[in-house]
């Protein structure tokens, strides 16, 4: 089954065929850092914009290395120095991005849906890289892909996502994904944090409001950044609170399971939704997270700019 999609706007709509396509492309993506000279041509030719209305470190170098690995040609817009600040409209920036031939796009911004809405008013590739509280597709495919690397077939596998339910683009991207590829999902967190229609998300979402009780009976926990910039009153009386009942200290590890390993999206609050000894410690795979995501965002890239053949040269 080839890829037919224009953009990556989430991971809802997507059949579990396109994710494992995504999947599978990523797998051979993977190979490149492995070798001396990790650049292929696969988008030499092609310009790709990165367009990004909030801040980040990890996402957007993960973007920016993967496209120069792929040997397309950047074009990074300093939004503080745009002329959004001028008061020019969204669109119209855009457009006029889009007038120099560009392929590609790379947004993130505040607002739910502005990918889909530049999606259907342009004609370069959208890639959503985060938009609101709605979405951040590529974050939980490559957080599908570690969970694949680890324990091979997703089906029946056991995964809870703890935390900021509510606020998280990252728990609705993983709930959908994973679920398509047939894992079970448990959501854990204070029910302040956890939204009225999560049980509507998929059918057989958990959820809990007991931690140890829960990372007794999975295989793998994702544990999410409390996003006080995105809550728009105190959800819970202290951090120091939230973390004695939702955070996962090495006292509550050792009470689980050997297999468990431990993710999360970043970055970490250490101390809060965990330990500095668990993020560092020989069950995280955090950092495997970030290696895994330079790969996956090649091959969305590559994907959505209508690439087939991965090039061995």
């Amino acid at each position: 089954m080839p890829w037919t999609k224009k953009d990556l706007l989430g991971l809802e709509k997507l059949t579990a065929e396109e994710i494992t396509i995504i999947l599978d492309t990523a797998k051979a993506f993977s190979q490149i850092a492995t070798r001396s000279i990790k650049k292929v041509p696969a988008l030499q030719g092609k310009t790709v914009v990165n367009l990004f209305f909030e801040p980040s470190t990890r996402t957007r170098v993960s973007f920016e290395v993967a496209e120069k690995r792929l040997s397309a040609d950047i074009v990074n817009v300093n939004i503080a120095a745009s002329s959004v600040t001028k008061g020019e409209t969204l669109l119209d920036t855009v457009k006029n991005l889009c007038a120099y031939r560009i392929d590609a796009i790379v947004v993130r911004h505040s607002c739910a849906g502005v990918p889909h809405y530049l999606a259907e008013n342009i004609e370069p590739s959208i890639v959503n890289a985060g938009d609101g509280m709605h979405e951040h597709p590529t974050q939980a495919l490559l957080d599908i892909y570690t969970l694949r690397e680890k324990f091979g077939d997703l089906k029946g596998l056991k995964v809870a996502i703890v935390g900021d339910i509510s606020h998280s683009r990252v728990a609705r991207s993983n709930i959908w994904g994973l679920q398509k590829l047939g894992a079970k999902v448990t959501v854990v967190g204070p029910s302040t944090l956890m939204p009225r229609e999560i049980e509507k998300m998929g059918e057989g979402v958990e959820v809990s409001y007991d931690l140890p009780a829960t990372l007794k009976k999975v295989d793998a926990v994702n544990m999410l950044r409390i996003q006080r910039e995105r809550e728009q009153q105190v959800q819970f009386p202290s951090l120091r609170e939230y973390a004695r009942y939702f955070g996962l200290s090495t006292k509550l590890i050792d009470q689980t399971p050997e297999s468990l390993i431990v993710m999360h999206p970043g970055p970490i609050n250490r101390g809060v939704e965990l330990s500095g000894t668990v993020a560092d410690g020989p069950r995280s795979v955090i950092l495997q997270q970030v290696t895994n995501g330079l790969a996956v965002r090649m091959a969305v890239l590559f994907l959505v700019t209508g690439g087939t053949k991965i090039s061995e040269e």
